[in-house]
């Protein structure tokens, strides 16, 4: 895997240069409330280790990725998303990414989600 990049906001956040309002926090992730939310409950889960985005996460990355999705649905019924939430990955330019260190975004809340997809 590779290590932090200096200059990267996710691994400056990781590393505690940056606060961020932590939600969960252990070895190898990190999840935080988005400074921006677009839902009631919206943070994002990041592996510390910099990984730009899928293109980049291969098979030693495997173990990393199901543990950050494991772990979405515990976080997001303790932020208050106890019937449903959403998970969007933006990847690359085309997907709309602008922060190039691997994240998921959880989003949800007490009421229906609209129809509208994230864009960060």
């Amino acid at each position: 895997m590779t290590t932090h990049k200096p200059d990267c906001l996710f691994c400056r956040i990781a590393r505690g240069e940056i606060p961020s309002r932590k939600v969960y926090e252990d070895d190898e992730i990190l999840a935080f409330h988005d400074i921006h939310p677009s839902a009631p409950v919206h943070f994002l889960v990041v592996p510390k280790a910099h990984v730009d985005n899928l293109y980049d996460a291969g098979p030693g990355h495997e173990a990393l990725l199901g543990r950050m999705m494991a772990l979405t649905g515990r976080l997001a019924r303790e932020q208050g998303s106890s019937d449903g939430f959403r998970l969007v990955v933006n990847n690359g330019r085309v997907g709309r990414q602008e922060v190039y260190h691997l994240h998921i975004h959880v989003l949800g809340g007490p009421e229906p989600l609209g129809s509208g997809m994230n864009r960060r």
